[in-house]
């Protein structure tokens, strides 16, 4: 797995952005089903194959099963969907999106009762259930790799429990304000990659308080920038590495 990547959330025109990362010499692309644009990075990565420029084996591409899928009956499908809408024969990496399973079978990936809170899975399954249907995903060779993300200590230690197929991947945000270094320290201690979203503070996400302060903008992050020639987002990006 290439250590940089290119986040595919919030992306705009991703289909161009994934062409202009790939000719940068981006080659792991970090995509998820809820982000509601793998149909377009599908087609982005098929041009771009087809041309010659990057091959399939060169690439690493991650999905993920969302959390209206967590039943162990939906897995495959949500992979599925995944692989064609990324025009893929499989994935180098799959991951639960998150602990958190909510109802299926409403249309939407994001269901909502009248006030406007989410609606709970109200047959959650446990978690041995899903990654049952995550490890049989390996064996029929649809993905290479299957992981976590967003669960916390607890949580990954009762997929350890039950696993066959042990996970290779946790991601989780990870930034200065923010370095989740107990979870670091838990993944190295059991072999788990560890791989941080958010890395420059998450700029753009909607419900950061106005008050909070930005990385970005960071006195210390800035005064490093300067020093060494660089940018604020070199700086935040080294300091995961580094991590």
């Amino acid at each position: 797995m290439p250590v940089v990547g290119f986040g595919t959330s919030r992306t705009e025109d991703p289909g161009s952005q994934v062409e202009m990362a790939l000719s940068a010499g981006y080659r792991h692309f970090d995509c998820a089903l809820c982000y509601e644009n793998e149909h377009e990075i599908g087609k982005a990565l098929t041009k771009m194959l087809k041309s010659g420029a990057v091959k399939r084996e060169d690439l690493f591409i991650t999905g993920k099963v969302w959390g209206t899928s967590n039943r162990g009956n939906l897995v495959e499908a949500s992979c599925e969907q995944t692989l064609s809408d990324l025009q893929l024969e499989y994935l180098d990496l799959f991951l639960i999106h998150s602990p958190i399973a909510l109802q299926p079978g409403m249309g939407t990936l994001e269901p909502l009762d009248s006030d406007g809170v989410p609606i709970m899975d109200s047959d959650p399954p446990p978690f041995s259930e899903t990654w049952g249907a995550m490890e049989r995903l390996v064996e029929a060779g649809k993905c290479k790799n299957i992981g976590l993300s967003n669960f916390n200590i607890s949580q990954i230690q009762e997929i350890l429990d039950c696993a066959k197929i042990k996970p290779a991947n946790l991601q989780v945000e990870s930034h200065p304000f923010f370095p989740n270094l107990e979870l670091l320290e838990f993944c190295c201690k059991n072999d788990i990659s560890f791989v941080a979203y958010g890395p420059l503070g998450s700029p753009g996400r909607t419900w950061m308080d106005k008050d909070q302060p930005s990385l970005l903008e960071d006195e210390d992050v800035l005064k490093i920038a300067q020093k060494h020639g660089v940018s604020a987002g070199q700086v935040l990006i080294r300091y995961q590495v580094d991590k």
